[in-house]
């Protein structure tokens, strides 16, 4: 999945608070209702569904209706891309560190 950097800014700035970073980790373990999300924050309940609104803007997340209920859920294939996006970098890095590596090797000798 590419990802554009209009959604990598939305991602990341969405990631940048830490209640939205708990809020993923809670997803992580499956489907939550704003309550159910709200209850570890000393926080109002119209801040954690602004919180909510960055998320699903951001792609991080999605709302469905079940009856009365309106559970978030997580959307995994959006943070495997900002994870692929991250390892492209990591990757030509090490592959840096590796050739300087084998010069400094091969220098000693």
């Amino acid at each position: 999945m590419a990802v554009d950097d209009d959604q990598l800014d939305r991602s990341f700035a969405a990631l940048a608070d830490p209640v939205r970073r708990a809020m993923i980790a809670r997803l992580s373990r499956g489907p939550a209702t704003v309550n159910e999300l709200a209850e570890p924050f000393p926080i109002t309940k119209q801040a954690v569904s602004r919180h909510i609104q960055v998320l699903e803007a951001a792609g991080l997340i999605t709302r469905t209706r079940d009856g009365q209920r309106r559970p978030c859920h997580l959307v995994p294939a959006a943070l495997e891309a900002l994870t692929s996006w991250i390892d492209e970098y990591r990757l030509e890095t090490e592959r840096r560190f590796r050739r300087m590596e084998a010069l400094l090797k091969e220098n000693q000798s």
